[in-house]
């Protein structure tokens, strides 16, 4: 349930940002931003299956390194796109907190701390909103 009102939540501001962005801006800007929007709202997907995975020890570990996985993907996407010193130390920070949680659960931490990757979730999704 706080996973699905978490989601709501981002998709809103996400919604929210772009709509912004298009009556204050043109189209180049509202294009990225919307990108950006995109992108934070699919990492925020992203942590969300990363929570189940780590509350359901059962699938887990798969579970758990495909989230990962598409973070680092979403993440790898934004950074190539971007040139917004923000947005970039957003995704560092982002991408080293879900790096750290991929080397604890290499070496069988089934619980890893993912205080890290939600705050720098947030964080992207701040740096990502006008």
């Amino acid at each position: 349930m706080a996973a699905d009102r978490h989601r709501r939540t981002v998709r809103t501001a996400a919604a929210a940002a772009a709509l912004t962005a298009a009556v204050l801006t043109g189209c180049g800007a509202v294009d990225r931003t919307l990108d950006c929007v995109r992108t934070a709202d699919s990492v925020a997907d992203g942590v969300t299956d990363l929570q189940q995975a780590v509350e359901n020890a059962a699938g887990g570990p798969a579970r758990a390194d495909a989230a990962l996985t598409a973070i680092d993907e979403d993440l790898r996407a934004l950074g190539d796109r971007t040139r917004n010193a923000d947005v970039n130390r957003a995704v560092d920070h982002l991408t080293t907190a879900a790096g750290t949680v991929r080397t604890a659960l290499d070496t069988g931490d089934r619980t890893p701390d993912l205080t890290p990757v939600t705050d720098a979730a947030g964080e992207l999704t701040k740096v990502c909103t006008p």
